[in-house]
């Protein structure tokens, strides 16, 4: 008997009708018991799972076509057994995906609250230098560090955040540097490009290169130390470039990275490796008067 045109309809609901059962209990029930101690039952109510709804499926078969053959019972043994395969690996691969970016999340967390205590430890230090000379400088700096951190605690808790907003962070944070180095340092802050209204990036992320090149800037002789940032933002990139100069004896990366800011490249480097997979280019590298790196973000 040919499946007619007007019936085709009714046959497609009932097929539908008919694979969605062995799958959830396959996916719901049998499934789990194969990451348990119990493998042996999931097999076993695998195997039943597969004849039951082959026979169910050969019984409607031969009612609908009002014969019976034995190549029927092949056919539709082979075809539960594909669909339920197919049901299982599509279960499998969701829950991967799940799993994976449960685990990306909670990596995001714990890498924000290591750069959180590492910017705050940092900026602790230069208050508590400012202190120990009871320098005039101290209620300013005071001041920066409280929008700072304001930003910090409050505004940072989503993966991306404004770019507006971080580059007014970039801007206070500057700023409080400016103070404190502002006789020993020539400090540039450039912004060029496209309007950053409506652009987004990921919190403190720019501000791990800032914070490293005036950890590690160099105290020149003859003339002032430079700290120099640019962020150029394009219709789909924004380009950050950082450099300082650096001490007479040469610091290599690998040296800087075992240091103190290690902590916060390092962790940089695993957000920019979470947050923008095959969308960002990072070089960091040196010369004989500079340290300088260079981030392009597709976006």
């Amino acid at each position: 008997m040919v499946i007619q045109a007007d019936n085709r309809f009714l046959v497609s609901i009932g097929l539908i009708g008919f694979i969605m059962p062995p799958i959830y209990l396959n996916n719901l029930k049998i499934l789990p018991l194969f990451f348990t101690k119990k493998r042996s039952l999931g097999i076993t109510f695998f195997i039943l799972n597969i004849l039951v709804f082959t026979l169910l499926g050969v019984f409607l078969l031969s009612d609908f076509f009002e014969t019976f053959q034995w190549k029927m019972l092949l056919n539709v043994f082979g075809a539960v057994l594909l669909i339920i395969l197919f049901g299982t690996a599509l279960k499998i691969a969701r829950d991967s995906f799940s799993r994976r970016q449960e685990e990306k999340e909670a990596e995001l967390k714990l890498l924000k609250a290591q750069l959180n205590p590492h910017f705050l430890f940092n900026t602790l230090n230069n208050l508590y230098g400012l202190s120990v000379i009871k320098s005039e400088k101290l209620p300013d700096l005071m001041l920066q560090l409280s929008d700072l951190l304001r930003y910090s605690l409050y505004e940072t808790k989503e993966t991306f955040v404004p770019l507006e907003k971080e580059i007014q962070y970039l801007r206070n944070y500057i700023s409080l540097e400016q103070i404190r180095l502002e006789d020993k340092a020539d400090i540039q802050l450039e912004i060029k490009g496209y309007d950053s209204t409506n652009r987004i990036i990921a919190p403190m992320l720019l501000i791990v290169f800032v914070e490293n090149a005036f950890k590690h800037l160099g105290v020149l002789e003859d003339t002032k130390s430079i700290v120099s940032v640019s962020i150029e933002i394009g219709e789909n990139s924004i380009v950050f470039k950082c450099s300082n100069t650096i001490d007479t004896i040469i610091v290599s990366e690998a040296d800087i990275e075992k240091g103190k800011s290690g902590i916060g490249l390092q962790n940089a480097k695993k957000r920019l490796d979470l947050i923008y997979p095959e969308k960002h280019a990072l070089q960091i590298k040196q010369n004989k008067d500079f340290y300088i790196v260079e981030l392009a973000l597709h976006v």
